[in-house]
């Protein structure tokens, strides 16, 4: 019987630095070997889309009593959103991939993590479940 937590071993995931700089040795082929780097870009994309709205904001709102304490608040919102979401999305793309035992290029890791940005960026930015 196929048990998925038997392929997901820390020992496995590669550094930080190798999956941001996609230098892979081996196949993302396994459950743990995909979902880590999906996750990892869509968390630094996310760090990263942040940082740059907590500085604009930081830069317009610095005189402001309580504004200026606000750009903590969008850097906490950065990590928050891909620890929950990003988690469950990432292991539903990963799981995809395993249940259709594809192999996964490093490049196709970055797309999908720094898509899961783009789309909850542009979900931000059209307001559509305001309107909901």
């Amino acid at each position: 019987m196929y048990d998925m937590l038997s392929e997901f071993r820390v020992s496995e995931f590669d550094s930080f630095v190798d999956i941001l700089t996609l230098t892979r040795g081996d196949p993302l082929d396994t459950f743990g070997k995909m979902w880590y780097p999906v996750f990892l870009w869509s968390l630094c994309s996310s760090v990263f889309v942040h940082t740059c709205a907590a500085l604009v904001s930081f830069g317009t709102l610095r005189k402001h009593k309580y504004g200026k304490f606000f750009p903590v608040l969008l850097i906490v919102m950065g990590v928050v959103g891909p620890v929950t979401s990003g988690v469950a999305s990432s292991a539903a793309i990963a799981f995809i991939y395993r249940a259709s035992d594809q192999v996964m290029p490093p490049v196709h890791a970055m797309i999908w993590g720094i898509g899961q940005t783009l789309l909850g960026a542009g979900m931000g930015f059209t307001r559509i479940l305001a309107t909901l």
